[in-house]
């Protein structure tokens, strides 16, 4: 009997060995099984969490969303609803009996209630346009929102009546606005976002804000729910003083709007203390340069005693909220690469307080997440780290260590090896500064060989790149490349003045900070210099050329939606009127020189890298023209290039899955030719 067990052992042994063997790397239709958790609220009671359960729509190739609700120790994990429809924006009511959310309708977004106690649903509205920035007033009995009103476009001829059962063109389309187009949503409608509100037990909406001008943001009521506060720029000239906003408060009953902040610069996020006593809001001086730092402040209600709190914070903050004792706020920032969630009293003492935010960007990884506290303090959030996207993470008041309460994923990437992320700090040759990046290494890693290195230049420039999940970087690493994917200066989590290094100077010496750091791997023998290949996307694309338009180093490239002539791309892209003086002094027809000088179309002449050029077809950021003047270039010059169009796309090429896949694959294929 015993020979019977130790040979059934044996052989369930290495059944198990085979198995472990025979995992795969990250495959590219994986990227349609992955689900993430998004905006979590927890309830006033700490006990119960719903979340956007988000996912991907392989037969419509697009994302998809719907509420699941968990208990905080991850038990009842459920549904929300029965409907299979898109939901999101769920917002407990304050005694925690009901909840709040938006839904798709054959007519468009709406505005439902689900009561905890019985599971009924009810639809509350009849909107003309989808509600955002949804807000429970304090007594439960009404909800605030914001919503586009439309605005007649402007008229400039009257049309000579057409004959009966004619066909003509369609009448032209005017505009006389200074923003009327937005990469991925194309023209606008003229119209304004304004404040509303609806009794909760629904009923007709009543708007509260009115003019020409936009309102909205974050809302937050009064505590005796007779104010809310919201920011918006009401001054005359605000299209054009595009930067800046203000605090202001409306009065429900009668509608009067006042002003409570005037500083020049952007003041948003207003959140009313508990005792409504005092506002906090997000906020910095412009100072007209390429990164400021968003810092908190706290004023009166009536806009006096304004005081900046997180001064002693070199990093910007975002996503507050008050503590129940109104003596501190929670917060999040980035910190080298990493988003953090954080506590500061009124006095400045910041503790930190969790790790890891983020994983709701899926193709790249970007910072991103969010989180929800409740009454009683404690902390729900969506978790990342390069082995998983956002995952509900829960942490009490007196834990240190967060508890994953979903696992969402499981049933993927449980059966997938995964590339290894590695941190990685080099010195620059520019100044000498620590630079960060990071590094993925293959699956089924040999510490023996030398690997061929791909660079992964991030977009921005103003962003970063951190330890999150990223299906892009692992399709990259599964094909056997090592991944540098790095952090230069004006990337953001390092400060300011980090950040800021690129005022008039971009692309400058971020250039040497990714060069350097491919140095740095060259020379720890973690790859092979014979085998450097280099893409990147937005900005991204734009360091990719100006790296082939300064060194012969790379066997290829990928050049994505890149900028390769600030003249033309600042006066054609959808944001046309935010780049002079705080990227280069003045508008491009006043410093042509510099302008051109910071173009990497003027280093196409020394170009000699096999390069891709992608863009979508859609794109308004960088428009298809910018990526043609690549192209055509490379063309006459006769280097081996090719021209990608992704049909339909905007900037965000991988914002449909399918597409995150051709771009990749793509990419992969130009490599590999050159192998």
């Amino acid at each position: 009997m015993s020979r019977i067990v130790l040979l059934i052992f044996a052989v369930v042994t290495a059944q198990l060995s085979f198995s472990q063997q025979q995992k795969l790397s990250f495959q590219p239709l994986d990227v349609f099984e992955l689900e993430y958790a998004a905006d979590p609220q927890i309830s006033p009671d700490g006990s119960q969490i719903v979340y956007n359960r988000r996912g991907y729509d392989i037969m419509n190739d697009r994302s998809k969303g719907n509420l699941w609700i968990i208990s905080s120790n991850g038990d009842s994990h459920r549904k929300l609803t029965s409907r299979e429809v898109g939901e999101s924006q769920s917002r407990w009511s304050p005694t925690g009996d009901r909840i709040a959310f938006v839904s798709g309708t054959d007519e468009g977004a709406e505005i439902y209630m689900y009561w905890v106690a019985t599971g009924q649903i009810a639809k509350l509205s009849q909107l003309e346009k989808s509600p955002g920035s949804l807000t429970w007033s304090p007594d439960g009995k009404s909800l605030a929102f914001t919503m586009n009103v439309a605005d007649k476009s402007p008229v400039l001829i009257k049309m000579p009546k057409k004959p009966n059962g004619a066909q003509w063109a369609k009448p032209a389309r005017i505009t006389d606005r200074l923003k009327h187009e937005a990469d991925g949503r194309g023209y606008i409608t003229p119209g304004f976002n304004h404040v509303f509100i609806i009794p909760a037990e629904g009923g007709t909406p009543r708007q509260l804000t009115s003019e020409s001008y936009n309102h909205g943001g974050a809302l937050s009521f009064s505590p005796n729910g007779k104010d809310i506060y919201f920011s918006s720029n009401r001054h005359k000239d605000w299209e054009y003083d595009f930067r800046n906003s203000e605090v202001y408060k409306v009065n429900i009953e009668t509608k009067k709007i006042t002003q409570l902040t005037t500083q020049q610069g952007p003041d948003h996020s207003a959140q009313v203390s508990p005792d409504g006593s005092k506002v906090a809001f997000i906020s910095y001086k412009d100072k007209v340069q390429t990164y400021q730092l968003s810092q908190l402040h706290v004023m009166n209600t009536d806009g006096s005693s304004r005081k900046l709190i997180s001064g002693k914070l070199d990093r910007s903050i975002s996503n507050i909220s008050w503590d129940t004792s109104g003596k501190g706020l929670y917060f999040t920032y980035d910190d080298k690469g990493n988003s953090k969630i954080a506590h500061i009293t009124l006095n400045g003492k910041i503790t930190k307080l969790a790790d890891d935010m983020g994983g709701t960007t899926l193709g790249r990884p970007y910072a991103s997440g969010s989180y929800s506290i409740s009454n009683n303090g404690v902390i729900v959030y969506t978790k990342s780290r390069p082995e998983y996207p956002a995952e509900l993470a829960v942490m009490n008041p007196k834990q240190k260590t967060p508890k994953l309460i979903t696992d969402l994923n499981a049933d993927v990437l449980d059966q997938r090896e995964l590339g290894k992320v590695e941190e990685v700090w080099y010195k620059s040759s520019v100044d000498g500064r620590d630079v960060q990046g990071w590094i993925m290494k293959p699956p089924f890693y040999d510490s023996s060989k030398k690997y061929s290195l791909l660079v992964e230049n991030h977009g921005g420039p103003i962003l970063n790149y951190g330890d999150r999940f990223t299906a892009e970087i692992q399709l990259y690493a599964a094909e056997g490349y090592v991944v540098f994917y790095p952090n230069p200066r004006g990337s953001t989590s390092y400060g300011e003045e980090f950040g800021n290094l690129l005022y008039n100077n971009y692309p400058g010496d971020d250039y040497n900070d990714v060069m350097d750091g491919v140095d740095y791997l060259v020379e720890k023998g973690v790859v092979d210099n014979n085998k450097l290949y280099v893409t990147g996307g937005s900005a991204g694309g734009i360091m990719t050329a100006w790296m082939i338009g300064k060194n012969n180093r790379f066997k290829a490239a990928v050049v994505a939606k890149p900028v390769m002539n600030w003249i033309s791309k600042t006066l054609v892209a959808d944001n046309y009127y935010g780049y002079a003086n705080s990227r280069y002094p003045g508008q491009p027809w006043e410093n042509f020189e510099t302008y051109w000088k910071f173009s990497p179309i003027s280093l196409v002449g020394n170009i000699e890298t096999p390069t891709m050029v992608m863009v979508g077809m859609d794109d308004l950021r960088t428009p298809p023209s910018e990526a043609k003047q690549l192209y055509h270039a490379l063309k006459l010059r006769k280097i081996e290039t090719v021209l990608v169009e992704i049909p339909g796309a905007s900037h965000g090429i991988a914002s449909k899955p399918s597409n995150l896949i051709s771009k990749v694959a793509h990419t992969l294929a130009w490599f590999r030719k050159y192998k």
